[in-house]
Protein backbone atom coordinates (compact mmCIF):
# COMPACT_ATOMS: atom_id res chain seq x y z
CA UNK A 1 0.00 0.00 0.00
CA UNK A 2 1.36 3.25 -1.02
CA UNK A 3 1.70 6.20 1.25
CA UNK A 4 -1.04 8.11 -0.69
CA UNK A 5 -3.51 5.28 -0.25
CA UNK A 6 -2.69 5.20 3.39
CA UNK A 7 -3.49 8.93 3.77
CA UNK A 8 -6.82 8.51 1.88
CA UNK A 9 -7.91 5.59 4.04
CA UNK A 10 -6.98 7.40 7.15
CA UNK A 11 -9.05 10.36 6.04
CA UNK A 12 -12.03 8.19 5.21
CA UNK A 13 -11.79 6.45 8.54
CA UNK A 14 -12.08 9.83 10.31
CA UNK A 15 -15.30 10.56 8.40
CA UNK A 16 -17.08 7.34 8.83
CA UNK A 17 -20.83 7.44 9.33
CA UNK A 18 -21.86 7.45 12.91
CA UNK A 19 -18.96 9.63 14.02
CA UNK A 20 -20.88 12.76 15.27
CA UNK A 21 -17.85 14.99 16.17
CA UNK A 22 -16.25 14.93 12.72
CA UNK A 23 -18.10 17.87 11.05
CA UNK A 24 -17.48 20.21 13.99
CA UNK A 25 -13.76 19.44 14.00
CA UNK A 26 -13.45 20.23 10.32
CA UNK A 27 -15.23 23.53 10.62
CA UNK A 28 -13.01 24.62 13.54
CA UNK A 29 -9.83 23.82 11.69
CA UNK A 30 -10.88 25.85 8.69
CA UNK A 31 -11.66 28.88 10.86
CA UNK A 32 -8.35 28.70 12.57
CA UNK A 33 -6.62 28.47 9.21
CA UNK A 34 -8.36 31.52 7.95
CA UNK A 35 -7.37 33.50 11.04
CA UNK A 36 -3.75 32.51 10.64
CA UNK A 37 -3.78 33.58 6.99
CA UNK A 38 -5.35 36.94 7.86
CA UNK A 39 -2.80 37.56 10.62
CA UNK A 40 0.05 36.82 8.27
CA UNK A 41 -1.37 39.10 5.57
CA UNK A 42 -1.99 41.91 8.10
CA UNK A 43 1.52 41.63 9.49
CA UNK A 44 2.98 41.80 6.02
CA UNK A 45 0.93 44.90 5.24
CA UNK A 46 2.10 46.60 8.43
CA UNK A 47 5.67 45.76 7.65
CA UNK A 48 5.28 47.21 4.16
CA UNK A 49 3.80 50.46 5.50
CA UNK A 50 6.55 50.72 8.13
CA UNK A 51 9.17 50.24 5.48
CA UNK A 52 7.68 53.01 3.39
CA UNK A 53 7.63 55.35 6.36
CA UNK A 54 11.19 54.47 7.23
CA UNK A 55 12.37 55.33 3.74
CA UNK A 56 10.93 58.86 4.08
CA UNK A 57 12.48 59.51 7.52
CA UNK A 58 15.81 57.77 7.33
CA UNK A 59 18.31 59.26 4.83
CA UNK A 60 21.77 58.23 3.94
CA UNK A 61 24.66 60.66 4.52
CA UNK A 62 25.05 61.08 0.79
CA UNK A 63 21.40 62.01 0.40
CA UNK A 64 21.60 64.53 3.28
CA UNK A 65 24.68 66.18 1.78
CA UNK A 66 23.01 66.41 -1.62
CA UNK A 67 19.89 68.07 -0.22
CA UNK A 68 21.76 70.61 1.96
CA UNK A 69 24.30 71.64 -0.64
CA UNK A 70 24.24 75.12 -2.26
CA UNK A 71 21.62 75.53 -4.93
CA UNK A 72 22.46 76.52 -8.42
CA UNK A 73 23.12 80.25 -8.84
CA UNK A 74 21.17 82.69 -11.01
CA UNK A 75 21.56 86.40 -11.88
CA UNK A 76 20.18 89.05 -9.53
CA UNK A 77 19.18 92.14 -11.49
CA UNK A 78 17.97 95.70 -10.99
CA UNK A 79 16.58 98.37 -13.30
CA UNK A 80 18.56 101.33 -14.55
CA UNK A 81 16.96 104.56 -13.24
CA UNK A 82 17.00 108.11 -14.57
CA UNK A 83 17.00 110.61 -11.70
CA UNK A 84 19.04 113.18 -9.79
CA UNK A 85 21.60 111.44 -7.61
CA UNK A 86 22.92 113.15 -4.49
CA UNK A 87 25.66 111.97 -2.17
CA UNK A 88 24.56 112.60 1.39
CA UNK A 89 26.24 112.64 4.79
CA UNK A 90 23.97 112.00 7.78
CA UNK A 91 25.07 113.02 11.27
CA UNK A 92 23.83 114.54 14.52
CA UNK A 93 24.09 118.14 15.71
CA UNK A 94 22.96 120.35 18.59
CA UNK A 95 20.89 123.51 18.18
CA UNK A 96 22.45 126.40 20.05
CA UNK A 97 22.43 130.18 19.97
CA UNK A 98 24.84 132.09 17.78
CA UNK A 99 26.35 133.68 20.91
CA UNK A 100 26.74 132.05 24.31
CA UNK A 101 28.08 133.76 27.43
CA UNK A 102 28.97 131.98 30.67
CA UNK A 103 28.41 134.45 33.49
CA UNK A 104 30.90 133.88 36.30
CA UNK A 105 31.24 137.14 38.26
CA UNK A 106 34.41 136.42 40.20
CA UNK A 107 35.99 139.23 42.26
CA UNK A 108 32.68 140.94 42.93
CA UNK A 109 33.05 143.72 45.49
CA UNK A 110 30.42 145.61 47.42
CA UNK A 111 30.48 149.13 48.77
CA UNK A 112 31.51 147.68 52.15
CA UNK A 113 34.59 146.02 50.73
CA UNK A 114 35.73 142.85 49.03
CA UNK A 115 34.83 139.40 50.26
CA UNK A 116 34.00 135.92 49.08
CA UNK A 117 31.55 136.13 46.20
CA UNK A 118 28.18 134.58 47.14
CA UNK A 119 25.09 134.32 44.99
CA UNK A 120 22.39 136.34 46.72
CA UNK A 121 19.68 136.38 44.05
CA UNK A 122 18.82 134.49 40.84
CA UNK A 123 15.59 135.93 39.46
CA UNK A 124 15.52 133.90 36.22
CA UNK A 125 15.11 130.24 35.33
CA UNK A 126 16.47 128.24 32.41
CA UNK A 127 14.58 128.97 29.21
CA UNK A 128 13.26 132.39 30.26
CA UNK A 129 13.77 135.39 27.96
CA UNK A 130 16.18 138.19 28.78
CA UNK A 131 15.92 141.81 27.64
CA UNK A 132 18.52 144.59 27.50
CA UNK A 133 19.15 146.27 30.83
CA UNK A 134 17.57 143.42 32.81
CA UNK A 135 18.91 142.13 36.11
CA UNK A 136 19.98 138.50 35.65
CA UNK A 137 21.72 137.82 38.98
CA UNK A 138 22.85 139.36 42.24
CA UNK A 139 26.20 138.41 43.75
CA UNK A 140 27.26 139.65 47.18
CA UNK A 141 24.51 142.24 47.02
CA UNK A 142 25.72 143.66 43.71
CA UNK A 143 23.75 143.44 40.44
CA UNK A 144 24.64 141.65 37.21
CA UNK A 145 22.67 143.09 34.29
CA UNK A 146 22.68 142.92 30.51
CA UNK A 147 23.49 145.56 27.93
CA UNK A 148 23.45 145.54 24.14
CA UNK A 149 26.85 145.27 22.49
CA UNK A 150 29.07 142.95 20.51
CA UNK A 151 32.36 143.72 22.28
CA UNK A 152 32.89 141.83 25.54
CA UNK A 153 33.90 143.65 28.71
CA UNK A 154 37.63 143.39 29.37
CA UNK A 155 38.17 146.23 31.87
CA UNK A 156 36.31 148.31 34.43
CA UNK A 157 34.94 151.48 32.84
CA UNK A 158 35.53 154.57 34.96
CA UNK A 159 35.00 158.29 34.48
CA UNK A 160 37.66 159.77 32.26
CA UNK A 161 38.16 156.54 30.29
CA UNK A 162 38.00 156.52 26.51
CA UNK A 163 37.79 154.02 23.69
CA UNK A 164 35.45 151.86 21.63
CA UNK A 165 34.17 150.05 24.70
CA UNK A 166 33.12 153.39 26.20
CA UNK A 167 31.35 154.27 22.95
CA UNK A 168 29.54 150.91 23.13
CA UNK A 169 28.45 151.67 26.70
CA UNK A 170 27.16 155.10 25.67
CA UNK A 171 25.15 153.60 22.81
CA UNK A 172 23.69 150.88 25.07
CA UNK A 173 22.64 153.47 27.67
CA UNK A 174 21.02 155.67 25.02
CA UNK A 175 19.06 152.65 23.71
CA UNK A 176 17.63 152.27 27.22
CA UNK A 177 16.61 155.94 27.31
CA UNK A 178 19.54 157.34 29.28
CA UNK A 179 21.07 160.26 27.38
CA UNK A 180 24.79 160.89 27.65
CA UNK A 181 24.59 164.69 27.31
CA UNK A 182 27.37 166.53 25.55
CA UNK A 183 29.98 163.81 26.06
CA UNK A 184 32.02 163.07 22.97
CA UNK A 185 31.77 159.60 21.47
CA UNK A 186 34.00 157.22 23.39
CA UNK A 187 34.68 159.63 26.27
CA UNK A 188 33.39 158.80 29.76
CA UNK A 189 32.36 162.27 30.82
CA UNK A 190 29.72 163.89 32.98
CA UNK A 191 26.85 162.88 30.68
CA UNK A 192 27.90 159.23 30.65
CA UNK A 193 28.22 159.28 34.44
CA UNK A 194 24.69 160.59 34.80
CA UNK A 195 23.33 157.99 32.33
CA UNK A 196 25.08 155.10 34.09
CA UNK A 197 23.83 156.24 37.51
CA UNK A 198 20.30 156.38 36.09
CA UNK A 199 20.56 152.79 34.80
CA UNK A 200 21.65 151.51 38.20
CA UNK A 201 18.79 153.33 39.92
CA UNK A 202 16.35 151.87 37.35
CA UNK A 203 17.20 148.34 38.49
CA UNK A 204 17.21 149.31 42.17
CA UNK A 205 20.90 149.70 42.99
CA UNK A 206 23.46 152.42 43.56
CA UNK A 207 26.58 152.34 41.38
CA UNK A 208 29.96 151.78 42.92
CA UNK A 209 32.15 154.89 43.12
CA UNK A 210 35.12 154.97 40.80
CA UNK A 211 37.31 156.31 43.63
CA UNK A 212 36.66 154.28 46.74
CA UNK A 213 37.84 156.86 49.29
CA UNK A 214 34.52 158.22 50.41
CA UNK A 215 35.08 161.47 48.49
CA UNK A 216 38.27 162.38 50.38
CA UNK A 217 40.25 163.17 47.23
CA UNK A 218 37.59 165.48 45.86
CA UNK A 219 37.21 167.24 49.21
CA UNK A 220 40.95 167.76 49.47
CA UNK A 221 41.13 169.18 45.93
CA UNK A 222 38.37 171.65 46.66
CA UNK A 223 40.05 172.80 49.88
CA UNK A 224 43.30 173.30 47.95
CA UNK A 225 41.53 175.56 45.45
CA UNK A 226 39.96 177.58 48.26
CA UNK A 227 43.30 178.05 50.01
CA UNK A 228 45.01 179.06 46.76
CA UNK A 229 42.26 181.55 46.06
CA UNK A 230 42.71 183.16 49.42
CA UNK A 231 46.46 183.36 48.84
CA UNK A 232 45.91 185.25 45.61
CA UNK A 233 43.54 187.62 47.36
CA UNK A 234 46.07 188.24 50.11
CA UNK A 235 48.86 188.87 47.63
CA UNK A 236 46.78 191.25 45.53
CA UNK A 237 46.89 194.19 48.01
CA UNK A 238 46.68 195.39 51.62
CA UNK A 239 43.98 193.89 53.80
CA UNK A 240 40.66 195.54 53.05
CA UNK A 241 41.82 196.87 49.68
CA UNK A 242 39.73 195.85 46.70
CA UNK A 243 41.18 192.90 44.89
CA UNK A 244 41.82 192.86 41.21
CA UNK A 245 39.21 191.74 38.70
CA UNK A 246 38.18 188.12 39.28
CA UNK A 247 39.57 188.06 42.77
CA UNK A 248 37.67 187.05 45.88
CA UNK A 249 37.19 183.97 47.94
CA UNK A 250 36.29 181.05 45.77
CA UNK A 251 36.53 183.12 42.60
CA UNK A 252 40.08 184.50 42.29
CA UNK A 253 41.46 184.77 38.83
CA UNK A 254 44.97 183.76 37.93
CA UNK A 255 45.12 186.61 35.39
CA UNK A 256 45.00 190.29 36.46
CA UNK A 257 42.34 192.46 34.90
CA UNK A 258 43.04 195.02 32.15
CA UNK A 259 45.05 197.98 33.36
CA UNK A 260 46.31 196.22 36.43
CA UNK A 261 49.85 197.25 37.13
CA UNK A 262 52.43 196.66 39.77
CA UNK A 263 51.12 197.18 43.20
CA UNK A 264 52.43 200.32 44.86
CA UNK A 265 52.54 201.29 48.47
CA UNK A 266 54.69 200.91 51.46
CA UNK A 267 55.38 198.06 53.82
CA UNK A 268 55.23 194.39 53.17
CA UNK A 269 53.36 193.40 50.03
CA UNK A 270 54.53 196.32 47.97
CA UNK A 271 57.06 196.68 45.21
CA UNK A 272 58.81 193.90 43.30
CA UNK A 273 58.50 191.41 46.15
CA UNK A 274 54.74 191.80 46.17
CA UNK A 275 54.59 191.13 42.43
CA UNK A 276 56.50 187.90 42.76
CA UNK A 277 54.29 186.78 45.63
CA UNK A 278 51.16 187.42 43.63
CA UNK A 279 52.51 185.57 40.59
CA UNK A 280 53.36 182.53 42.67
CA UNK A 281 49.94 182.58 44.35
CA UNK A 282 48.21 182.70 41.00
CA UNK A 283 50.37 179.80 39.72
CA UNK A 284 49.45 177.71 42.76
CA UNK A 285 45.79 178.53 42.22
CA UNK A 286 45.98 177.34 38.62
CA UNK A 287 47.54 174.05 39.71
CA UNK A 288 44.91 173.62 42.42
CA UNK A 289 42.12 174.17 39.93
CA UNK A 290 43.63 171.65 37.51
CA UNK A 291 43.84 169.09 40.32
CA UNK A 292 40.24 169.82 41.21
CA UNK A 293 39.14 169.32 37.60
CA UNK A 294 40.96 165.95 37.49
CA UNK A 295 39.40 164.87 40.79
CA UNK A 296 35.95 165.84 39.60
CA UNK A 297 36.47 163.97 36.31
CA UNK A 298 37.60 160.83 38.13
CA UNK A 299 34.81 160.99 40.67
CA UNK A 300 31.47 159.34 39.96
CA UNK A 301 30.00 155.94 39.15
CA UNK A 302 31.96 153.15 37.51
CA UNK A 303 30.93 150.06 35.57
CA UNK A 304 32.77 146.97 36.91
CA UNK A 305 33.48 144.13 34.50
CA UNK A 306 31.74 141.61 36.75
CA UNK A 307 28.47 143.55 36.84
CA UNK A 308 27.67 143.69 33.12
CA UNK A 309 27.09 141.18 30.33
CA UNK A 310 27.10 142.53 26.78
CA UNK A 311 25.03 140.50 24.30
CA UNK A 312 24.91 140.99 20.55
CA UNK A 313 21.13 140.83 20.19
CA UNK A 314 17.91 140.70 22.16
CA UNK A 315 15.74 139.07 23.29
CA UNK A 316 18.23 136.60 24.68
CA UNK A 317 17.59 133.40 26.66
CA UNK A 318 18.81 131.75 29.83
CA UNK A 319 20.39 128.55 28.55
CA UNK A 320 21.20 127.10 31.95
CA UNK A 321 21.46 128.03 35.62
CA UNK A 322 24.49 126.63 37.42
CA UNK A 323 24.04 127.96 40.95
CA UNK A 324 21.43 128.77 43.55
CA UNK A 325 20.97 131.58 46.03
CA UNK A 326 23.36 131.24 48.94
CA UNK A 327 26.01 129.23 47.10
CA UNK A 328 29.53 130.58 46.62
CA UNK A 329 30.60 131.54 43.12
CA UNK A 330 32.89 128.75 41.96
CA UNK A 331 32.02 128.69 38.27
CA UNK A 332 29.41 129.96 35.85
CA UNK A 333 26.33 131.19 37.73
CA UNK A 334 24.25 130.99 34.56
CA UNK A 335 24.72 130.84 30.81
CA UNK A 336 23.02 133.30 28.48
CA UNK A 337 22.51 132.76 24.78
CA UNK A 338 21.56 135.29 22.17
CA UNK A 339 21.26 135.68 18.45
CA UNK A 340 20.13 133.35 15.74
CA UNK A 341 19.76 129.66 16.47
CA UNK A 342 22.37 127.60 14.63
CA UNK A 343 23.28 123.91 14.60
CA UNK A 344 26.71 122.90 15.84
CA UNK A 345 28.35 119.56 15.04
CA UNK A 346 31.85 118.11 15.18
CA UNK A 347 33.39 116.20 12.28
CA UNK A 348 35.92 113.41 12.14
CA UNK A 349 38.60 113.41 9.47
CA UNK A 350 36.67 111.32 6.93
CA UNK A 351 33.57 113.54 6.98
CA UNK A 352 35.50 116.80 7.08
CA UNK A 353 37.05 115.91 3.72
CA UNK A 354 33.56 115.65 2.21
CA UNK A 355 32.00 118.84 3.62
CA UNK A 356 32.58 122.53 2.97
CA UNK A 357 30.79 125.83 3.50
CA UNK A 358 27.77 126.41 1.27
CA UNK A 359 26.52 122.83 1.05
CA UNK A 360 22.77 122.29 1.41
CA UNK A 361 21.54 120.74 4.66
CA UNK A 362 18.21 119.35 5.86
CA UNK A 363 17.74 119.88 9.62
CA UNK A 364 15.32 117.31 11.04
CA UNK A 365 13.81 117.53 14.52
CA UNK A 366 12.46 114.20 15.75
CA UNK A 367 10.87 116.02 18.71
CA UNK A 368 8.60 118.25 16.63
CA UNK A 369 8.60 116.09 13.50
CA UNK A 370 9.54 119.03 11.28
CA UNK A 371 12.35 119.72 8.83
CA UNK A 372 14.15 122.93 7.96
CA UNK A 373 16.56 123.64 5.15
CA UNK A 374 19.86 125.42 5.60
CA UNK A 375 23.48 125.59 4.54
CA UNK A 376 26.87 124.82 6.03
CA UNK A 377 28.18 128.16 7.29
CA UNK A 378 31.52 127.07 8.72
CA UNK A 379 33.85 124.09 8.71
CA UNK A 380 36.77 124.69 11.06
CA UNK A 381 40.31 124.19 9.84
CA UNK A 382 41.61 123.16 13.26
CA UNK A 383 40.45 120.50 15.68
CA UNK A 384 38.50 121.48 18.78
CA UNK A 385 39.31 120.17 22.24
CA UNK A 386 36.67 119.84 24.94
CA UNK A 387 37.19 122.28 27.77
CA UNK A 388 38.24 120.51 30.97
CA UNK A 389 35.82 120.67 33.87
CA UNK A 390 36.22 123.84 35.90
CA UNK A 391 37.73 125.77 33.00
CA UNK A 392 34.55 127.25 31.61
CA UNK A 393 35.10 130.77 30.30
CA UNK A 394 34.59 133.59 32.77
CA UNK A 395 32.22 136.44 32.09
CA UNK A 396 34.00 139.15 30.22
CA UNK A 397 36.26 136.61 28.61
CA UNK A 398 33.76 133.87 27.76
CA UNK A 399 31.55 135.48 25.18
CA UNK A 400 31.63 132.93 22.39
CA UNK A 401 30.09 134.10 19.13
CA UNK A 402 29.59 130.64 17.70
CA UNK A 403 29.06 131.73 14.18
CA UNK A 404 32.37 133.51 13.69
CA UNK A 405 35.91 132.62 12.93
CA UNK A 406 37.41 129.82 10.96
CA UNK A 407 39.30 128.22 13.76
CA UNK A 408 38.11 125.15 15.54
CA UNK A 409 39.11 126.53 18.91
CA UNK A 410 42.08 125.91 21.09
CA UNK A 411 43.12 122.38 20.36
CA UNK A 412 45.75 122.60 23.06
CA UNK A 413 43.35 123.15 25.94
CA UNK A 414 44.01 119.68 27.29
CA UNK A 415 40.47 118.31 26.86
CA UNK A 416 39.17 115.44 24.76
CA UNK A 417 39.37 115.87 20.99
CA UNK A 418 35.91 116.74 19.64
CA UNK A 419 36.92 116.95 15.99
CA UNK A 420 36.38 119.79 13.50
CA UNK A 421 33.60 122.19 14.44
CA UNK A 422 30.88 122.73 11.84
CA UNK A 423 28.13 125.37 12.01
CA UNK A 424 24.89 125.11 10.02
CA UNK A 425 22.58 128.11 9.54
CA UNK A 426 18.95 127.65 8.57
CA UNK A 427 17.59 129.54 5.55
CA UNK A 428 14.75 130.78 7.78
CA UNK A 429 15.14 131.40 11.54
CA UNK A 430 14.66 128.18 13.50
CA UNK A 431 11.74 128.13 15.97
CA UNK A 432 12.69 128.89 19.56
CA UNK A 433 11.55 125.37 20.49
CA UNK A 434 14.53 123.94 18.60
CA UNK A 435 16.96 125.41 21.14
CA UNK A 436 18.99 122.68 22.83
CA UNK A 437 17.61 119.88 20.66
CA UNK A 438 19.71 117.07 19.24
CA UNK A 439 18.78 117.09 15.54
CA UNK A 440 19.63 115.02 12.47
CA UNK A 441 21.62 116.70 9.70
CA UNK A 442 21.41 115.39 6.14
CA UNK A 443 24.04 117.12 4.03
CA UNK A 444 24.31 116.94 0.25
CA UNK A 445 28.03 116.69 -0.35
CA UNK A 446 27.67 116.10 -4.11
CA UNK A 447 24.90 115.85 -6.72
CA UNK A 448 24.52 115.22 -10.45
CA UNK A 449 23.80 118.11 -12.78
CA UNK A 450 20.21 117.22 -13.45
CA UNK A 451 18.86 113.73 -14.12
CA UNK A 452 21.32 110.96 -14.93
CA UNK A 453 21.33 107.20 -15.50
CA UNK A 454 21.77 105.61 -12.08
CA UNK A 455 22.59 101.99 -11.18
CA UNK A 456 23.49 100.24 -7.92
CA UNK A 457 27.22 100.36 -7.27
CA UNK A 458 27.32 96.54 -7.31
CA UNK A 459 26.35 96.62 -11.00
CA UNK A 460 29.67 98.21 -11.94
CA UNK A 461 32.81 96.13 -12.37
CA UNK A 462 36.24 96.54 -13.89
CA UNK A 463 37.40 94.20 -16.55
CA UNK A 464 40.87 92.76 -17.04
CA UNK A 465 41.47 95.43 -19.68
CA UNK A 466 40.80 98.17 -17.14
CA UNK A 467 37.49 99.22 -18.64
CA UNK A 468 34.49 99.88 -16.39
CA UNK A 469 31.47 97.89 -17.50
CA UNK A 470 28.00 96.81 -16.50
CA UNK A 471 26.19 93.66 -17.64
CA UNK A 472 22.75 94.19 -19.18
CA UNK A 473 20.19 91.37 -19.33
CA UNK A 474 17.69 91.21 -22.21
CA UNK A 475 14.15 89.86 -21.97
CA UNK A 476 15.21 86.42 -23.25
CA UNK A 477 17.93 86.19 -20.59
CA UNK A 478 20.93 86.88 -22.79
CA UNK A 479 23.61 89.09 -21.30
CA UNK A 480 25.82 91.77 -22.86
CA UNK A 481 28.57 93.92 -21.41
CA UNK A 482 28.34 97.72 -21.79
CA UNK A 483 31.29 100.01 -21.18
CA UNK A 484 30.39 103.02 -18.99
CA UNK A 485 31.97 106.01 -17.26
CA UNK A 486 31.06 106.53 -13.62
CA UNK A 487 30.17 109.83 -11.96
CA UNK A 488 28.65 110.94 -8.67
CA UNK A 489 27.96 108.18 -6.16
CA UNK A 490 25.89 108.14 -3.02
CA UNK A 491 23.51 106.05 -0.95
CA UNK A 492 24.64 102.85 -2.69
CA UNK A 493 24.10 104.15 -6.25
CA UNK A 494 26.37 105.60 -8.92
CA UNK A 495 25.67 107.71 -11.98
CA UNK A 496 26.88 106.13 -15.24
CA UNK A 497 27.27 107.31 -18.81
CA UNK A 498 27.59 104.71 -21.60
CA UNK A 499 30.76 104.99 -23.66
CA UNK A 500 28.62 104.56 -26.76
CA UNK A 501 25.62 106.85 -26.92
CA UNK A 502 22.30 105.03 -26.71
CA UNK A 503 23.84 101.78 -25.48
CA UNK A 504 22.03 102.04 -22.14
CA UNK A 505 18.60 103.38 -21.26
CA UNK A 506 16.38 103.71 -18.21
CA UNK A 507 14.47 100.50 -17.51
CA UNK A 508 17.25 98.20 -18.72
CA UNK A 509 17.92 95.43 -16.24
CA UNK A 510 21.54 95.00 -15.18
CA UNK A 511 23.25 92.29 -13.17
CA UNK A 512 24.00 93.32 -9.59
CA UNK A 513 24.85 89.90 -8.13
CA UNK A 514 23.99 86.23 -8.01
CA UNK A 515 20.71 84.90 -6.61
CA UNK A 516 19.92 81.26 -5.62
CA UNK A 517 18.09 79.41 -8.40
CA UNK A 518 15.09 77.29 -7.32
CA UNK A 519 15.60 73.57 -7.57
CA UNK A 520 13.40 71.79 -10.15
CA UNK A 521 10.00 70.78 -8.81
CA UNK A 522 10.10 73.17 -5.82
CA UNK A 523 7.65 76.05 -5.70
CA UNK A 524 9.06 79.56 -5.78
Amino acid sequence: MTELEHVVRHTESRTEPGDRGAPDDDRGGLARGRRVVLAVVGGAALMAVGGLLATTLVKSPAQVAAETGPPAQGALTAEVERRVLAQTVVMRGTVAADQSVAVSPQGMRSAEGAGAAVVTKLPLKAGEPVTAGQLVAEVSGRPVFTLHGAQPMYRDLKPGAGGDDVAQLQQALRELGHGTGADAKGVFGAGTKAALAARYRAIGYEPLPAVADGGAALKSAREAVRSATWAVEDASGPAGAPAGPGSGKGGASATPGPGAGPTTGTGPGTGAGAGRELARAREALGEARAALAAAEAADGPMLPTAETVFLGSFPARVSSVGARAGSPVSGPVLTLSAGELVVEAYLKDDKRQLLRAGMAVVISSEVSGTDARGKVALVATERTAAQPAGDLPQQGQGQDPKGGGGSGGDSGAGGADLGYRMVVRADQPLPAGFAGQDVRLTIESAATDGEALVVPVTAVSAGADGRTVITAVSADGTQRRIEVRTGTSGDGFVAVTPARAGALAAGTRVVIGAAPRQAPGKPE
